[in-house]
């Protein structure tokens, strides 16, 4: 069974941009695309470990800034074709524009 958790609001991050943030113990990066969706992956590039809060969204992907391996934010899948898939989590907004996301329970 999946426990919601509230970990921040949309209003900490604009259109077009990420952060990052802590969820219990793992770091997770939080994307707010242009069209206002919401993606969240884990933080680092499988490739050389580049922030993937600091690359640059388009549409509903975002692009490593260290060495430009392109990611789908719907399921994680490379783009690029020379490296592995991204971790993505489940997000949802509330009512009032909080950032929701699934877990599964800690063990």
């Amino acid at each position: 069974m999946t426990t919601k958790i509230l970990i921040g609001s949309l209003d900490q991050i604009p259109k077009g941009e990420a952060r990052n943030f802590m969820v219990r113990d793992r770091e997770i990066a939080v994307y707010h695309t242009h069209a206002g969706e919401v993606y969240a992956t884990q933080p680092g590039c499988p490739h050389k470990m580049g922030p993937l809060a600091d690359g640059l969204i388009g549409g509903a992907t975002i692009l490593c800034p260290l060495h430009d391996r392109l990611f789908d934010l719907r399921t994680g899948q490379n783009l690029s074709g020379d490296c592995t898939d991204i971790q993505i989590y489940p997000v949802s907004l509330t009512e009032d524009g909080r950032i929701a996301m699934e877990l599964e329970p800690a063990t």
